[in-house]
């Protein structure tokens, strides 16, 4: 018998008041991987994370992590559970600085405790960061707000990641090291779900992927196949 996946979306339907958004979705997400969800524009993938966040409420279906029924279960105390989610635009609160912004995302009782710790391990890990500890967050570059967005998520010590385009905006060379960045975090044993734009670089880094269009699954494999699909090729790689 195969294990539970550490996060199960199971035929989910979203509305935005009386507008469907997602249609029966399933998704599943398993321990150590990085998955990315793919799709144009209102597709829904954004709708996605924020449901599994709690977010957004279901209509219809179930989200399961580790095997427990989130349905009901609000927003934050999703996040004392083990999950994280990086917004698209970063939201950092600009007149705080980066270490102010790292200590606010451990805020939940679990982690608390190791907030300090856990501030100078991320130092570590992004040394732009501790230069600039002491800077308001509103005044980095574009991919240094996104490093602290990131950086922020882990601070509350998630096992499961949600990214939600974190490449947009941003100049070749930082995508470059933000992909690198995602790929030494599930080198280190993060679970990651992943929204990106650039698809040929997400289904570089990823083991799986799920294309999603007007909120229903289109196809779905490895990120090997998903990269030699013609269809996804021509759609969303220009080839």
């Amino acid at each position: 018998m195969a294990p539970e996946p550490l996060l199960r979306i199971d035929a989910i339907d979203v509305f935005y008041g009386d507008v469907q958004v997602l249609h029966g979705l399933s998704l599943d997400v398993g321990e150590g991987e990085i998955v990315t969800l793919l799709g144009s524009n209102g597709a829904g993938k954004t709708t996605t994370l924020r449901a599994v966040s709690g977010l957004r409420r279901l209509r219809a279906g179930d989200i399961r992590f580790r095997g427990r029924s989130l349905v009901g279960v609000p927003a934050a105390a999703r996040a004392t559970l083990g999950i994280a989610l990086v917004p698209e635009g970063r939201e950092l609160w600009p007149q705080l600085t980066v270490r102010e912004n790292l200590e606010l995302g451990a805020y939940c009782a679990r982690v608390r405790p190791r907030a300090e710790r856990n501030v100078e391990r991320i130092f570590a890990m992004f040394p732009r960061l501790h230069e600039r500890s002491g800077q308001l967050a509103g005044s980095l570059s574009g991919g240094e707000q996104q490093m602290c967005a990131i950086a922020r998520g882990l601070m509350s010590e998630p096992a499961l990641l949600m990214l939600d385009e974190p490449s947009l905006g941003l100049a070749p060379v930082m995508v470059d090291l933000l992909m690198r960045t995602i790929g030494e975090l599930h080198a280190a044993g993060t679970t990651i779900l992943l929204v990106e734009q650039n698809v040929r670089k997400a289904l570089e880094v990823a083991q799986r992927g799920t294309v999603i269009e007007t909120g229903r699954v289109r196809v779905e494999g490895s990120a090997s196949e998903l990269a030699a699909n013609p269809e996804i090729r021509a759609a969303y790689l220009g080839l």
